[in-house]
């Protein structure tokens, strides 16, 4: 079953977007863009921060970059 993961290898600051892209499939730059967006509206800064809170870390990703496997 698919989970959905904070990357922080593969993540610019926390690694939220690009847990939320590997989950959705999509390139983390959009989501990153998407959160961008919201930032501007004002609601951006703390739905980032709440999931970095809520969401876990992959942490096999994270100890060994190259051994998870993305099925």
């Amino acid at each position: 079953m698919k989970r959905l993961h904070r990357n922080p290898s593969e993540g610019k600051i926390a690694g939220v977007c690009a847990g939320i892209g590997n989950y959705f499939d999509i390139d983390p730059v959009i989501v990153r863009l998407c959160f961008l967006f919201t930032l501007f509206l004002g609601c951006g800064l703390l739905v980032y921060i709440i999931a970095w809170i809520i969401v876990p870390k992959d942490t096999m990703k994270a100890m060994y970059p190259g051994s998870a496997k993305t099925a």
